[in-house]
């Protein structure tokens, strides 16, 4: 996956006179808070903002560079205008790589089940399972492949081969998918 780096220099004004201002010179105002749980408030080009925000995951690593110095980050939260779909401001978490975050995957499903091409119905349980890793460490998807299933098999949390590096929180027995027998 492409690297994003987001160029950002330090403010010191703040308002909303002060955000249509730079908004008006094509940056938005952004704050970044570290693991000490410092803040600094920002401002960054709008377009290399976007082109990262539309293009990654919530655990995607990009680099923020402010005033020059390289930092890893995540993008926390964005706040945009509905009307016209542009950002107006950015959160953004930087992280040293030494902590392990938690985050809460949505599951993905790939592969059709053997068991539904034979008539069978998926019926999907847990939509999420629940990780905790260093920020390098982190996927960008789990993936449940369920092609391999018949007719009365299930796919549980345990199923999961995330490898070493990454902890699974949630419960190991929890029902991710089943295939049911098809309906007489």
């Amino acid at each position: 996956m492409e690297q994003f780096v987001i160029n950002a220099t330090t403010r010191t004004e703040s308002g909303k006179k002060y955000a249509k201002k730079i908004r008006a010179q094509g940056k938005i105002p952004a704050v970044a808070y570290n693991e000490k749980g410092e803040s600094f408030m920002l401002e960054i080009d709008a377009n290399e903002f976007s082109k990262a925000w539309r293009s990654i995951t919530k655990t995607t690593l990009i680099v923020l560079k402010i005033d020059g110095v390289e930092n890893k980050a995540f993008i926390k939260d964005t706040e945009y205008d509905i009307k016209t779909d542009k950002s107006l401001h950015a959160d953004f978490h930087i992280v040293s790589g030494q902590k392990k975050f938690t985050f809460v995957y949505k599951i993905r499903y790939s592969g059709t089940a053997a068991g539904v091409l034979k008539g069978g119905f998926m019926v999907k349980h847990v939509p999420e399972i629940k990780v905790k890793a260093l920020p390098q460490d982190l996927p960008e998807f789990i993936s449940a492949d369920v092609s391999k299933l018949e007719i009365g098999q299930k796919f549980t949390i345990a199923d999961f081969n995330l490898g070493d590096k990454i902890e699974v929180l949630s419960d190991p027995a929890a029902l991710v998918v089943s295939i049911a027998p098809p309906k007489k």
